[in-house]
């Protein structure tokens, strides 16, 4: 049990230092998604994934994908 509450720690320190991005690249969203750049903008021409004004791609909607894919 002390195993896993070091670990749940650990998990809460580096997600403290490193927080998520609000919105990623394309190239990016297609490494968190596990796909090649290719896959991800025909997702964006068949409006799986929308762009930002910024042209990123907002984060939820990765987290859309992988939740889909689970």
């Amino acid at each position: 049990m002390d195993a896993l509450r070091i670990a749940t720690k650990a998990v809460e320190i580096y997600a403290a230092r490193h927080p998520r991005p609000p919105h990623v690249t394309i190239t990016q969203a297609a490494e968190m998604l596990g796909r090649s750049r290719g896959t991800v903008s025909t997702m964006l021409d068949r409006y799986k994934i929308r762009l930002n004004a910024c042209g990123q791609i907002p984060i939820e909607c990765v987290d859309r994908l992988l939740a889909a894919s689970d």
